[in-house]
């Protein structure tokens, strides 16, 4: 199995703790590999709704492929003023 490089922003690396990780996948989705993150660190979950997920610097819609080998960033939602 490959990974794809995991990285975390804000509220996810706390949870995380770490801003970037090497995940285990096959070929997914969007929607299924944030669901693993999930599963994996489960005080993420409560959260998930609210993240924004983009593969390669790109926001991908849930259905959009992940593969080994992505960039995936998990980015909460941003405030500012």
């Amino acid at each position: 199995m490959t990974c794809v490089h995991l990285l975390a922003f804000a509220g996810v690396r706390e949870v995380l703790g770490t801003v970037d990780l090497e995940f285990p996948v096959e070929a997914t989705t969007a929607r299924g590999l944030l669901d693993a993150v999930c599963e994996r660190y489960p005080k993420l979950a409560p959260y998930a709704s609210s993240l924004r997920v983009a593969v390669n610097g790109t926001y991908a819609a849930w259905d959009d492929p992940v593969g080994p080998g992505d960039e995936v960033a998990l980015i909460p939602p941003v405030a500012g003023g």
